[in-house]
Formats: structure tokens, C-alpha cells, sequence
């Protein structure tokens, strides 16, 4: 095997030869390599610690590869058998049935080509059925949840209006590394400048663009550190108020849905949410009015 490894090897007692398989169990586990294991162990796209990214935040690390040897082809027949059952070790995925794809060529002098056969792909769709309970190790709280997400509207123009948006990392011992901010709002459309976060449109529905997704700048704060003085990122979004729609009136400035890392947070209902002043040019200060925590559940 490269570029990953089982958990197990099993028992292998049945094998009498030199070099005993990698692994015998009939449903292994098989886990992520970290970057910087040896070459002998690697193959190409592989060793990422577990760690993928979304498309929108760097398409380089979105997937990764291992390559695995688990029959050995009989002389009198295919001798093939396409594995099956593929599951993702982390809540709210399930994996759709292997498919074959086209084999893939190389040339170790350029001359002479070869081919791996029976070469197999799986799907692994997201479920929408999560039942995962939150992490234990965070700091005491109403909520207990490992991240809090703050949407302050902090200040109200004539033609724009402001938020400021900081996520908290509850947890003592997790970092966020990669993270993401998915939300929905009517008003993104009309993004005028974001502030030390990327943002990019998500277009779902059409030509509605009410969902966008925020994510961290690389080396200044795409990592959301365990808990304490340095463990929230935060940034400051204006928009532009379109007349036809703009109004502070119930609960109309705060976001529909907020997810982090795909996870839904949990959402006031609508009688809960503050009044705030409709007036331009108001600078709102009254922070028992305007805060409001999102608290991620992690279901």
C-alpha cells in the first residue's frame, strides 16, 4: 500500500512466505499518511493528514490518492473482484457504488507504454443526516458548542451598511486549520468589500446569489487556533444596500443559514431576533441589541 496505511494488519498466519501482506483484515480501516513520509511510501497526490479543502479555497488540495494491491490476479480467469461497502470514517457522508474509470498510462523511457487495469472510483456524497454529538473538551458554557460565530451589525451609511463577523473556537484541544464559513443572506448580492477573509459567490439557485462562502487568508489566519486570546479570526463585510429590498426591520440583517466547515449551525427563530434602527447614517452601538451568537452544533 501507498500513500496511506491500515490501522490493523490483522492476522496474516495463513501466509508462509518472506513478506506477509499488509494487511489481512476483510474490512480494513485505512488511514491518511502525514506530509513528509518517505518517498518509498508515498504516491502521487497523497500524505495530506486527513486534511482536504473545499474546491472554492484551493483546488490543489481537494482530494487526495492511495494506491492499494489487495488480490492477486488468477491465470484462469478475470481474477478480478471490484471492492465494495466503501465507507468515510467521519459522520454524514455514505459513499455511492464503485464504477470503473479509464486506465491510466505511463512510460518509464518514453518508448513503451503501460496501463493499470481495473482501476476503481467511488463518490462520497454528503447526507443531510447528521448525528454526531458535539465535542467534550471545550470551555464550559449555556451551549457547549465548539464554535460560536458572532454577525454584529456594527454600522449603518447612507448607501452601504456594515457587519462584523468573528468566529470563536470554543475548544481547548482542536485547531481549525482550512476552515470555512458558508452563509446565506438576501443581501449578499450586493457585497461591496470584504476585510481580511476571502469571499467568494456561491450561485445555487439560478442567478440568485444569497449564499456565499468566507474563508481564511493562507499564513495570516486560515488556521482558527484551540481556544484563548489568539483562537477567533474575524473580518468586516460592507454592502450596499439595495433600496428595494435593505430594511433592518425583523430580524432582516441577520443571515438565514450559517454553516462552518458543513456543519449547519443552529439558528434563533425570527421572534428572537434584535430591532434595530432603520434610519441611514446611524451608527449603531447598542451591543445588548446588535450581537447575536450562532452556535455551531455539531449534529
Amino acid at each position: 500500500m501507498l500513500g496511506a496505511e491500515a490501522k490493523e494488519q490483522g492476522n496474516c498466519t495463513r501466509f508462509r512466505g518472506q513478506q506477509k501482506p499488509h494487511c489481512c483484515k476483510k474490512e480494513p480501516v485505512i488511514i491518511d499518511l502525514m506530509p513528509g513520509t518517505p518517498y518509498n511510501m508515498q504516491t502521487a497526490n497523497c500524505c495530506k493528514a486527513g486534511i482536504l479543502t473545499s474546491l472554492k479555497q484551493d483546488h490543489t488540495k481537494l482530494g487526495a490518492t492511495f494506491q492499494m494491491n489487495y488480490v492477486k490476479p488468477s491465470d484462469s480467469g478475470p481474477g478480478f473482484t471490484m471492492p465494495e461497502n466503501f465507507t468515510l470514517g467521519i459522520p454524514g457522508y455514505s459513499c455511492g457504488t464503485p464504477f470503473q474509470v479509464p486506465p491510466t498510462m505511463f512510460t518509464k523511457d518514453g518508448h513503451r507504454w503501460q496501463q493499470v487495469l481495473d482501476k476503481t472510483s467511488v463518490l462520497q456524497p454528503p447526507q443531510t443526516n447528521r448525528g454526531e454529538a458535539a465535542a467534550v473538551v471545550i470551555r464550559c458554557s449555556h451551549h457547549m458548542c465548539p464554535i460560536r460565530i458572532h454577525w454584529h451589525v456594527k454600522q449603518s451609511y447612507k448607501e452601504h451598511w456594515r457587519v462584523k463577523i468573528t468566529i470563536t473556537n470554543m475548544n481547548f484541544v482542536k485547531n481549525y486549520s482550512q476552515w470555512n464559513l458558508v452563509v446565506q443572506h438576501p443581501n449578499l448580492a450586493n457585497v461591496t468589500q470584504v476585510f481580511s477573509f476571502n469571499y467568494e459567490p456561491l450561485t445555487v439557485y439560478g442567478k440568485l446569489r444569497d449564499i456565499g462562502m468566507f474563508w481564511g487568508l493562507a499564513y495570516y489566519n486560515d488556521m482558527l487556533l484551540t481556544h484563548g486570546e489568539n483562537g477567533n479570526v474575524q473580518t468586516e463585510v460592507l454592502l450596499h444596500k439595495d433600496r428595494g429590498k435593505f430594511s433592518f426591520r425583523e430580524g432582516w440583517s441577520f443571515p438565514r443559514k450559517v454553516s462552518f466547515n458543513g456543519d449547519e449551525c443552529v439558528m434563533p427563530s425570527p421572534d428572537a431576533y434584535p430591532r434595530l434602527p432603520n434610519a441611514a447614517h446611524v451608527v449603531i452601538t447598542s451591543f445588548n441589541t446588535i450581537f447575536f451568537s450562532l452556535l455551531l452544533i455539531l449534529l
